[in-house]
């Protein structure tokens, strides 16, 4: 694995490397996409089955696009028992946290007459997107499904691609059903999307539309944004450890590559102060890589965007974390603690040795949707607060308003906005 020593022309190159990553450069695919979306949007259920039958083998139609709830309970009966009770385990601990997240109604009433507040309601439907195929992901099922039921959702669909046996993964099933899908449909890539941003006959349209994918689902989801509210654009996973020359060098080379294995594009980044650390991890990382079952994917991951950042000072670290802006963000110091009140910038924060980053991934309970590529300067984790919506509340008594209906009126003629001021001055005539 690559060793820098960070200087200022070395991380501008690192940050254009990284964002090079961003899917919103993939222009190739755009055209590509926005011609699915718009033949889903016109002819509905026909154009998504013919783009299922073309992208995942199936053959299906308006009587089987649903999952029944026997599918279900055949699923269930495939599922080992051990991992069962790990899903609904990790189920029970993903719950709690963002049960924590839950926000109330509040008004503000005032002796002079007036009433503010703001009222918080849960969004009526929500369309959750899973990879599938023969990949099973029932963690990220958890992870989108959970928040939405704890936030009140009333109607959470689920989509995924089928087998081209026409069947979901039984995993994925099972926890769909545990996490309190309403619906699940045999559907995936950009049709999918569109369906459930558009509706059609099998499908009815859903207000908001989450959940990773690759670039199509992440393009269709981004076409769509307007027609519905979507959660983010996902770019491919990232990784960022601050180490100094105490933290174990296996320990932070094994959790670089537990990101590094996703694709090619994943990105695994060391920050050091120790130059002897470096060595020692960039040593047990090709060790692993002649071990693990994903070792291509992980050395052309690594060969593309990993990197072994040395660095004089702790404070250079943070501040090299801080402009990358990690979806993960492990800290492996003496204090770290203290480092962590120095990070403004990232998706999660794994503190100290024994919380790796896979922690986050399955069991801990806060969520691994998590802002990519550099967005978490501006974006938040998954959670409740994406399943509900404000609205503001006002109430003025006449005695309330009479005290301020001439500086309202003065506001609005300083617009030139005449109708406004009048809708004010005609209480008081």
């Amino acid at each position: 694995m690559r060793i820098v020593k960070l200087d200022e022309k070395s991380m501008e190159n690192i940050l254009a490397d990284m964002l090079k990553r961003d899917p919103n450069n993939y222009d190739s695919y755009t055209e590509t996409v926005q011609a699915i979306v718009e033949d889903v949007k016109e002819r509905g259920d026909e154009a998504l089955f013919e783009y299922t039958r073309r992208f995942d083998g199936a053959e299906l139609s308006a009587d089987n696009v649903r999952v029944t709830e026997a599918e279900i309970q055949e699923a269930m009966e495939q599922v080992e028992p051990g991992l069962l009770a790990v899903m609904k385990t990790s189920m029970e601990n993903i719950r709690r946290y963002h049960e924590k997240q839950r926000r109330n109604s509040w008004f503000d009433a005032q002796p002079d007459g007036t009433i503010l507040g703001q009222k918080v309601t849960a969004l009526e439907s929500v369309g959750v997107y899973v990879p599938g195929g023969k990949a099973a992901y029932p963690s990220s099922v958890l992870m989108n499904i959970v928040p939405a039921e704890v936030a009140g959702v009333k109607r959470i669909v689920m989509v995924t691609p089928p087998g081209k046996d026409g069947k979901v993964n039984p995993v994925t099933l099972t926890a769909a059903y545990l996490a309190g899908a309403t619906e699940v449909y045999k559907a995936g890539g950009a049709q999918a999307v569109a369906a459930l941003a558009f509706g059609t006959r099998s499908i009815p349209r859903v207000n908001k539309i989450v959940g990773p994918g690759n670039i199509f689902v992440a393009l269709a989801k981004k076409a769509v944004y307007g027609h519905v509210s979507i959660d983010s654009i996902a770019g491919p996973s990232e990784i960022l450890v601050i180490a100094d020359e105490g933290a174990n060098a296996r320990f932070v080379a094994a959790d670089l590559l537990s990101q590094a294995e996703h694709d090619e594009l994943a990105s695994a980044i060391l920050v050091t102060t120790s130059m002897e650390l470096a060595e020692q991890v960039s040593r047990e990382v090709d060790g692993f890589v002649r071990e693990l079952s994903r070792g291509e994917i992980i050395q052309k991951s690594l060969d593309n965007y990993g990197y072994i950042l040395v660095v004089d000072t702790l404070e250079e670290a943070v501040k090299t974390a801080n402009s990358i802006a990690p979806e993960h963000l492990e800290i492996v110091t003496a204090n770290p603690f203290e480092v962590m009140t120095k990070i403004q910038n990232a998706g999660a924060i794994f503190i100290g040795e024994y919380s790796s980053e896979p922690l986050g991934d399955y069991y801990a309970g806060p969520n691994h949707i998590l802002p990519t590529n550099g967005t978490a300067k501006f974006f938040s984790p998954l959670g409740v607060d994406d399943f509900i919506k404000k609205s503001s509340i006002i109430y003025y008594s006449r005695e309330a308003l009479e005290k301020a209906h001439r500086d309202i009126e003065a506001f609005a003629e300083s617009e030139h906005l005449t109708a406004h001021a009048n809708s004010i001055r005609v209480r008081f005539e």
